[in-house]
């Protein structure tokens, strides 16, 4: 990366002769010198009027002209920053449709992250690496993010392995909404015993003598986890404002700019929004956030609505953090679970009743909602709902969506299509297709969910998580896997005619999404007076192997015209964050989202050995790649021995 002096331009150059290479500019009658100009990228605006340019200038926090780089440089004054993007690949920043960020955000210094991991063993390194560190009475938890097929081993630990490795620590690992992890000391914690009664919906599994082994069953719905899991200890309220600015530090690592945040279990409003408006009124957001408000506790949910309708109003805030309507829960009782390895749950007979009470007193506010739906059981009978209210207080108009909709049928997409709804589609197959096919075969999975036929439809659709506690928040994984229709796994689900070009998953993840936050026009490209939010990535979306395409982060994320993320060269850019809090949290040794590199001082094991170095200083052959020392391929049957004799204290670890 360079910045390149604005006087190498000919300073004779006329704007005005200049203009009709600023496609698409906005540029005032008497045009101020631009802020930011990046040139020297391979640039993607998905402006169909505009492609491909060479260089593109900001103003403020808007894109101000997109254009040939001769034009776009004569815009340049004394105090204009270029940019040499260095060839790369520049595309628009990347939103989230459904994402769980405002309460990821309160816990995410203190968890560990198996994300992006492909081996157990260096899962259970980092394991007991965390424990070593983290004193008592803290717990070390692994919350979602990961599916054991992701691993070589295509296991899960054994609860035996984890006491093993935490006789002392609590311990409570999260796999996607089926199960929980606790070992012996976790237990004890919660204060599980032979005496602790089944919940609702949950399983607690038991010995032969009738004692908790440390394995929660979601049987079908999660509250069982998600209970477990609050009974943890909790961070100040200082160390949640700098959790969450590091979880968002990582999102724009991976070139995450926006994201519509679902709200979630045990995320009260407004007392558990403290934290992210702290952030706003401290102008300490790097990540846009468009907020649902989720309602908390059943039988009270027309209370919750006719609250916050009345004290609130839709979309208020500004271009960073505004309300974005109602959900994803509405109603307890339209709330069907995901767990693909227990059957389908059947929603209850007073279903209909409580969810249009609800969306009457939506529709009558004109406030959008989002409704958690997995099954097309579940969407028809919301369906008719929708329908019946539609009647008496017309929908058009109102951005409503459901989210996920794996087995969204043709008819029900007409239906939506035909009311004006939406569907938010996110990877939660990547994660657990294995268990789908299993259940219900390969046949039914081709088309779970159906991509192509809601596009064909006309419906509004994009692409998100549903990060953090089942899939993880890395925005690649779901690119990858629209266009490959891979697990992560290797399980490939689709037929090439339920798969996505390229240029189209991208566009599920920038332009598409706007319509969801109803922002259409205001971002989601590279265009003149868009919001000024664009990714300068690691590697080649466009051109690298499908499978690749998991691998890719941000050099440089852009958010608001000013640089929120640096790497590879472009670290200067963007300010630095303080260490994470507390001290001995899992992102000061591992950071977040775990990349494959192929460089092995970058790999997980390697952290790991860095950070439980012995030694008070780096070892004298290998530095601090320790898990080169035990990993080495020598003809010696002692390499402890070996090394030590050439002076190497790696085995002090």
């Amino acid at each position: 990366m360079s910045l390149i002096d604005r006087r190498s331009v000919n300073a004779g150059l006329s704007l005005a002769g200049l203009m009709p290479m600023l496609k698409g500019s906005l540029m005032p009658e008497s045009a101020s010198a631009a802020d930011l100009i990046l040139v020297n990228g391979k640039f993607t605006t998905l402006d169909r009027a505009n492609p491909a340019p060479q260089a593109v200038a900001i103003t403020g926090n808007r894109f101000a002209a997109v254009g040939e780089r001769a034009a776009i440089m004569a815009l340049a004054g004394p105090d204009t920053r270029v940019i040499d993007c260095g060839g790369r690949r520049v595309i628009p920043g990347l939103c989230d449709n459904h994402i769980h960020v405002i309460r990821g955000g309160l816990n995410y210094t203190m968890e560990l992250r198996w994300d992006g991991l492909t081996s157990l063993a260096d899962a259970m390194a980092m394991l007991r690496a965390q424990v070593a560190r983290t004193p008592a009475p803290q717990w070390v938890r692994v919350v979602g993010g990961f599916s054991e097929h992701q691993f070589a081993e295509k296991r899960l630990p054994t609860l035996d392995e984890i006491n093993q490795a935490a006789p002392d620590t609590p311990v409570f690992i999260l796999h996607l909404y089926d199960r929980a992890l606790l070992n012996g000391a976790a237990l004890r914690a919660v204060g599980y015993t032979k005496d602790t009664p089944n919940p609702p919906g949950g399983e607690i599994r038991r010995d032969a003598a009738g004692n908790p082994t440390g394995l929660l069953i979601a049987s079908p719905n999660a509250a069982i986890l998600y209970a477990t899991l609050a009974k943890g200890p909790k961070l100040p309220f200082e160390y949640q404002l700098n959790s969450t600015r590091h979880f968002m530090r990582d999102l724009n690592r991976l070139g995450v700019t926006s994201v519509i945040d679902a709200g979630g279990g045990f995320q009260n409003y407004p007392d558990d929004y403290a934290v992210i408006e702290q952030l706003h009124a401290d102008d300490q957001l790097t990540v846009r956030i468009a907020y649902n408000l989720f309602t908390q506790k059943a039988g009270e949910e027309k209370d919750d609505f006719l609250r916050w309708t009345s004290q609130n109003k839709y979309h208020q805030g500004d271009d960073y953090f505004r309300l974005n309507g109602a959900g994803e829960m509405l109603v307890f009782s339209a709330a069907d679970f995901e767990d693909f390895r227990m059957p389908r749950p059947d929603m209850p007979a007073n279903m209909e009743g409580d969810l249009e009470g609800v969306i009457r007193i939506l529709a009558q506010n004109r406030w959008p909602w989002r409704l958690h739906a997995t099954y097309d059981e579940t969407i028809t009978r919301a369906l008719d709902v929708f329908e019946k209210v539609n009647r008496d207080l017309p929908l058009e108009g109102i951005h409503w969506f459901f989210d996920h909709a794996e087995t969204v049928s043709a008819k029900s997409i007409d239906r939506i299509a035909a009311l004006g709804g939406g569907i938010a589609f996110q990877h939660r197959m990547a994660y657990q297709g294995e268990y789908f096919v299993e259940r219900y075969g390969a046949r039914a999975a081709e088309a779970t969910p159906p991509f192509k036929r809601v596009l064909e439809a006309g419906v509004k659709t994009s692409a998100g998580t549903d990060a953090t506690r089942v899939a993880s928040y890395d925005p690649w994984v779901s690119l990858s896997w629209l266009v490959t229709g891979r697990t992560l796994g290797g399980l490939g689900l689709y037929p090439q005619r339920n798969l996505l070009d390229r240029e189209t998953a991208l566009r599920m993840w920038t332009e598409n999404t706007t319509w969801f936050s109803n922002e259409e026009g205001k971002k989601g490209r590279i265009a003149a007076g868009m919001l000024a939010d664009l990714a300068v990535l690691d590697r080649d979306y466009f051109s690298v192997p499908g499978d690749e395409i998991r691998q890719i982060t941000a050099v440089l994320t852009i958010v608001d015209g000013k640089p929120v993320y640096g790497a590879d060269g472009f670290e200067g850019l963007a300010p630095p964050l303080p260490p994470a809090m507390p001290d001995w949290s899992p992102v000061n040794t591992y950071g977040g989202y775990n990349k494959n590199a192929s460089d092995p001082a970058t790999t997980a094991l390697a952290k790991t050995a860095a950070a439980s170095c012995g030694c008070a200083s780096t070892c004298g052959v290998h530095g601090h790649d320790h898990a080169g020392a035990w990993g080495a391929a020598l003809p010696v049957a002692d390499l402890k021995s070996f090394w030590g004799a050439l002076g190497c204290v790696c085995w002090a670890v």
